[in-house]
């Protein structure tokens, strides 16, 4: 009985648009084992990706609304489910992805044992193919790299995405965390992950994260460039975060390094240019780069534009100048959804997951926005 509720769980969230596609040795379900209890698995099941009051969720899970309630308190507590609360009317709960989402929230409470077996299942996550079609990685430069003269949207430039936030939180990075953890890692900031609004909320609700204000944030952002760290904001005009990432820790970015042409996997509207004469060959460039699109085979360096995903974290330490950004044509910029769940749709979409466990996506936008208005 316990095998089939976390098989059902394991095939709920492969439902929703991130994924958790199944494995041949089952470690995805040893993940569910060591998070969810087998009644929270149980009740697990019975969301979806509209936020519902919890005696929605009680009809359908055969359960008195209480006692419903005050088990799906318990799994948000636990970062099992997310939760969004109104000043107009009763909390509402919805279906976590696994990532981002269930993997994140456990931030503070990893163990050895649970880090070993999601580094094993990490890499059978990501679907470059989907990702492709529906990019959920986005990439912005880094602040000094793009000259003042080119036309910069607001959701291209990271600081003005934080001045335009009314609550703002730093977080924990988990790939940093998860990978000291396990023995490894580099020396990166640990505190780098920026949470915007209603995420913001559910992050303070659960004690995850500090409140900060704009000034913190955007020092945060200039640590990052110091420290060689790609910007990377969710996939929407209005983003709920900004994560700041490295190479060797970033999952994401560890998955998308083994793509051939990660140019072709990553949103970015700008893409490196290189003057091969201007080069003096300090190859700072190349320690920089999380792509390895730069080298210096022959001590000048040379770019593999394929690879390049335009986070201009190689521009700003160049001592001649033979590095710089431009901004790429219309048709190579992919657009970019104006909210997260119009990037979560296009990606569930994407996959072919438009089936119960994403049923109504046509009314959540509206549903959501209207929810969060009234915050």
């Amino acid at each position: 009985m316990a095998r089939d509720v976390y098989q059902r769980l394991a095939r709920h969230l492969d439902g929703l648009p991130g994924g958790f596609p199944p494995t041949e040795n089952g470690v995805e379900l040893r993940i569910l084992r060591r998070l969810f209890t087998e009644e929270e698995a149980e009740l697990a099941v019975h969301l979806t990706v509209i936020p519902e009051e919890a005696r929605v969720i009680a009809r359908r899970a055969g359960l008195p609304p209480d006692e419903a309630e005050a088990r799906l308190d318990r799994m948000v507590a636990r970062g099992l489910v997310f939760s969004l609360r109104s000043r107009r009317g009763p909390t509402r709960y919805l279906a976590a992805q696994f990532v981002i989402g269930i993997w994140e929230y456990h931030v503070n409470d990893l163990d050895p044992d649970l880090v070993r077996d999601v580094n094993e299942y990490l890499p059978h996550l990501v679907d470059l193919d989907a990702w492709k079609k529906a990019p959920q990685l986005r990439t912005i430069p880094v602040g000094q790299s793009v000259p003042v003269e080119h036309p910069v949207l607001a959701h291209e430039r990271a600081e003005a995405i934080v001045r335009s936030q009314k609550k703002i939180l730093v977080a924990p990075c988990i790939c940093r965390r998860e990978h000291r953890i396990a023995g490894k890692g580099c020396d990166a900031p640990e505190e780098a992950c920026l949470i915007f609004g209603f995420a913001a909320d559910y992050y303070e609700r659960r004690g995850v994260g500090r409140r900060i204000d704009a000034d913190e944030a955007v020092a945060i952002l200039a640590a990052a460039e110091e420290a060689g760290l790609v910007l990377q904001p969710s996939n929407a005009r209005k983003p709920v975060n900004i994560c700041c990432c490295c190479g060797c820790c970033c999952q994401v970015l560890k998955a998308v390094g083994r793509h051939p042409r990660p140019a072709e996997i990553v949103a970015s509207a700008y893409a490196a240019v290189l003057d091969a004469d201007a080069c003096v060959g300090c190859g700072r460039c190349v320690d920089r780069c999380q792509m390895d699109a730069l080298a210096a085979p022959d001590g000048k360096a040379v770019l593999d534009a394929d690879r390049c995903i335009g986070c201009g974290l190689c521009v700003p330490t160049c001592p001649t100048g033979a590095l710089r950004l431009e901004r790429k044509p219309p048709d190579r910029v992919p657009p970019v959804p104006r909210t997260a769940v119009e990037s979560a749709y296009r990606l569930a979409r994407a996959r072919g997951k438009l089936g119960p466990a994403s049923m109504a996506w046509t009314v959540l936008r509206s549903k959501l926005d209207r929810l969060l208005a009234g915050r």
